[in-house]
């Protein structure tokens, strides 16, 4: 027999032995079922002999003439993962609930009852036993009110009964404890043997059946499971409960492909990792502030763009697989699903999709969440993860505050340059379909008024329909209301004209909002670029807008700044900022390969370190903590030698005058020389200090408020060792990340005014 350690009573495991099978072979008494059909499932109690149970004498009396008392349920739900079949326990608050309205189905006779459990993330149908997702879409998973658990020999936890074998066991139970008669065998109608020795020691037997075949000995045949009553008597870790009040909320969208991670795990998944990184980080750097009520959590929900993307509605996978060649298929496979969400961004048709999606979700996703939390009164924020962040800022871009929309209804609409309909579709290489148009008696201005569908019944493709609608609509804006129109100056750059105002400031001369995203003139082609949005070379398509306004965004291993570059833009004017969002983030690791900085196209003329995100135990890792050691013995080294020189000079600069040539002024050449020497030891010294000052004095921009806007983690030690290794985990470790998740919560509740504090070591 062997005993494990760190349960109540002990867990009794039966050592493989002839004694067992004895122990089954040999019963001496049946005590009792029924025979109706509804008691088909009933167990048949034996009396095992007592002299076959010498291989577990390890029995404890005491608990033996125990009371019975009745078994406390906990609330399991199943998660299926491959061929992998698991039981995940409920928080205690979230099982009680659950429980109480068992209790009241049971009471009142009610139809059903629907539990809200995880955060209100998750929906569970009490009586139907099934666990509904709220905000995104999943398979339904089953739930089980648990009392009774066992655990094989190869098993790695405790496994729950079904309800109804459980029910039986705990009938079983009772009769024993409350009869004091113990050593009880019960057979049930699939096989199973469970024999009840005493109240700590319950085992549980397979059917020879059921067992291999190869098995030969009868000690194999019957290698029992060790049950266990009650939660509180298995080895399970329960999940602390979430604070009910959500402080903020942050909306995540993925990159390219259906995976985030390196265990190929869905965005889902790796949004549910991120949200339990945040709390535990609340509950250790916030601790003193949820305690006083000050703080309660925040939530975070995943944007899925992909499955719409490659979902029945386009028919891309079908066409895509058509011209897809047979070889290396799996390499094949994995590019189509992941690489080509890439170029499938960089078209029309599909990227219209892709934002099409994200923005829905955004709003769908706000509204669902204000009707299950109408006591929210917080803010929204989003991240973006690799291309996700692409999107993001697109869409940001496009977006319009509350005064372009009030112009936009009642500002007068520009005409469009005394443009006639042919001069246009000539500019858009589209005049084949002059006739057609004009066979409908259609006028610029009546093209401005009219919708896709208008053109698609005069059977004008796609692709010629995007182009038209969005010139027309374009120009027939007002010009203050056009989604960041850039400003448009002459010279090999767009910039705005700068001059000095009263106060000595510089200024261009143009209203703020016209401060955007500078672009060098084409030197390639002769690409209106005015026909793409915002002159920063997107696609031309129609960004929708958002219903809430983003406090924050926040971009995990972005590209952006690279495609910016290759879209041709050089620079970001210092004013510009998002319409309808204030503060922008662009967090990445050191060895990320898709990441890109931002600040360098915004101060071009200062080579600028990003801003080092604190490790989240308050310091620098070890590693980076011995290399700046290592740098600052260097720079005291140089330090005494440089005074080991001055002292040097000082000590040749004692000659006697008249032993050196006399220089200009009255000056000597050594009190010359000492000075010059001097000054080039204390400009050494101050370097430094006077860098630094020049860093702070830098003025970052308005894209995150003035603020820094780069931010690197910490490499680990592991990964400083071989940076190619990594590269790949780099881009993908943002979703576990300690340090990002704290960067981020350090941001949502400074906005509202609640300090960080330092954890106990």
């Amino acid at each position: 027999m062997s005993v494990s350690e760190g349960e109540e009573g002990g867990l009794f495991r039966a050592a493989p032995s002839d004694n067992s099978q004895d122990l089954l072979d040999n019963p001496t008494k049946t005590v009792a079922t029924g025979s109706t059909p509804e008691d088909q499932a009933s167990p048949v109690v034996d009396e095992a002999s007592p002299s076959s149970a010498s291989s577990f004498e390890m029995l404890d009396m005491e608990s033996a003439h125990a009371p019975y008392q009745e078994v406390q349920p906990h609330w399991f739900f199943c998660r299926r993962a491959d061929d992998n079949t698991s039981w995940l326990p409920f928080s205690r608050e979230d099982s009680d609930k659950l429980e109480n309205a068992f209790t009241n189905i049971s009471d009142e006779g009610e139809e059903d009852k629907v539990v809200a459990v995880e955060g209100q993330r998750y929906d569970v149908h009490v009586k139907e036993r099934k666990r509904y997702a709220v905000y995104w879409e999943q398979a339904p998973s089953e739930v089980r009110r648990c009392t009774w658990f066992y655990k094989g020999d190869k098993d790695t936890r405790f496994m729950p009964y079904p309800e109804d074998f459980s029910k039986d066991l705990e009938e079983a139970y009772r009769k024993s404890v409350t009869s004091d008669e113990w050593k009880k065998k019960l057979d049930f109608p699939t096989g199973e043997t469970v024999i009840l020795h005493n109240p700590k020691l319950i085992m549980q037997y397979q059917p020879i059946g059921l067992q291999d075949d190869w098995v030969s000995s009868p000690s194999e045949h019957t290698r029992p499971r060790t049950v266990k009553r009650g939660v509180d008597n298995i080895s399970v870790e329960i999940p602390d409960g979430e604070p009910e009040k959500v402080d903020h909320v942050v909306f995540m969208v993925h990159g390219i492909g259906p995976a985030c991670d390196l265990r190929f795990r869905s965005i889902i998944q790796c949004v549910n990792d991120f949200r339990s990184v945040s709390l535990s980080l609340l509950a250790s750097h916030y601790k003193r502030a949820q305690q006083e009520g000050q703080v309660g959590r925040v939530e975070f929900l995943p944007v899925n763009w992909h499955s719409a993307l490659h979902g029945d509605a386009t028919g891309v996978d079908e066409d895509i697989q058509r011209i897809t060649l047979p070889s290396i298929s799996r390499l094949r496979h994995f590019t189509n699903d992941t690489l080509l969400d890439l170029f499938f961004y960089n078209s029309p048709t599909y990227c219209q999709t892709i934002v099409d999606t994200v923005a829905s979700e955004f709003n769908r996703l706000h509204v669902l969440f204000k009707q299950r939390h109408p006591e929210f009164s917080g803010t929204v924020s989003v991240v973006g993860h690799s291309l996700g962040s692409l999107i993001l800022f697109d869409l940001l871009t496009n977006q319009r505050d509350e005064s372009q929309a009030r112009q936009g209804i009642s500002g007068e609409p520009c005409h469009l340059n005394c443009n006639t309909l042919e001069q246009t579709l000539n500019r858009l290489g589209l005049q084949q379909y002059l006739d057609v148009l004009q066979n409908e008696n259609l006028d610029l201005e009546s093209l401005a008024l009219c919708r896709d569908s208008d053109l698609k019944d005069l059977g004008i493709p796609l692709g010629p329909r995007k182009k038209i609608l969005n010139y027309v609509r374009r120009k027939w804006l007002p010009e203050d209301c056009r989604m960041g129109a850039v400003c448009q100056a002459q010279g090999p750059q767009l910039q705005p004209e700068v001059t000095s105002t009263q106060d000595g400031n510089e200024s261009s001369g143009l209203p703020p909002q016209q401060f955007h995203l500078h672009r060098p003139q084409s030197v390639t082609s002769a690409v209106d670029y005015e026909y793409f949005d915002v002159g920063i070379g997107q696609v031309s398509i129609d960004y929708p807008q958002l219903e809430f306004h983003p406090q924050t965004f926040f971009a995990f291993g972005s590209p952006i700044g690279m495609f910016l570059t290759v879209r041709g833009l050089k620079r970001i004017d210092p004013n510009y900022t998002f319409p309808t969002c204030k503060s922008f983030y662009n967090i990445y690791h050191p060895y990320d390969p898709v990441a890109y900085r931002i600040e360098p196209m915004i101060v071009s003329e200062v080579d600028l370190e990003p801003m080092l995100i604190p490790h989240h135990k308050g310091r620098k890792r070890m590693h980076l903590e011995l290399k700046d050691s290592l740098t600052r013995m260097s720079m005291d080294l140089k330090n005494n030698v440089l005074g080991s020189l001055r002292t040097a000079w000082q000590s040749f600069a004692r000659l006697p005058v008249a032993a050196l040539p006399p220089g200009e002024g009255g000056e000597t050449t050594t009190e010359k020389t000492l000075e010059e020497t001097q000054g080039g030891f204390d400009e050494a010294e101050s370097s430094e200090s006077v860098e630094e000052r020049e860093h702070r004095e830098i003025k970052m921009g308005m894209l995150n408020g003035g603020r820094r806007i780069d931010y690197v983690l910490q490499e680990k030690p592991i990964e400083s060792f071989n940076e190619y290794l990594f590269a790949i985990q780099s881009h993908l470790c943002y979703w576990e990340s300690e340090d990002t998740a704290l960067l981020l919560l350090k941001e949502i509740y400074d906005n509202l005014g609640v300090a960080i504090e330092q954890p106990q070591q």
